[in-house]
């Protein structure tokens, strides 16, 4: 199967082609996989029940958070590796900066060789379903329709 993909166009920002307009790709997400049913697919080729995957998934969620919490970068075999970044104000010098100019926090993850490879693998196909602007005298709703 292959990962869909729509055409958009987008104002470059920086670089020789400012303010021009480029057709880039964007991948097209067909389904949503809830924890349900990740827990029974890993199941099904396992002695695990769903429920008994769940509840490692739920143990591995926790002790991830406490490992990241501490600054530990958090290594789940060929799965990937997880980390904490963070993002903040800036200063002009050293002394004037200070933990209250951190915005946030954020998780980074990285794929293993596993996932990687499943990304070099993925074939690409053009979603064939076209977005149709709505005429001005349909003032209800001002979203594309998808046919």
């Amino acid at each position: 199967m292959a990962l869909k993909f729509r055409k958009v166009q987008r104002r470059v920002l920086s670089g020789d082609d400012k303010d021009k307009v480029k057709t880039y790709a964007v991948a097209k997400s067909s389904n949503y996989c809830d924890m349900e049913k990740l827990c029974e697919l890993i199941s099904s080729c396992s002695a695990m029940s769903s429920a008994d995957v769940k509840a490692i998934l739920d143990s591995l969620n926790w002790a991830m958070g406490l490992e990241l919490h501490s600054g530990s970068i958090v290594q789940v075999g060929e799965f990937g590796s997880f980390r904490m970044t963070l993002r903040s104000k800036g200063a002009d010098t050293k002394e004037a900066f200070n933990a209250s100019m951190i915005k946030k926090a954020r998780i980074v993850f990285m794929p293993g060789s596993s996932l990687r490879w499943t990304a070099e693998l993925t074939r690409f196909e053009e979603d064939d379903v076209k977005v149709v602007e709505k005429k001005a005298e349909d003032d209800e709703d001002d979203r594309p329709v998808i046919e």
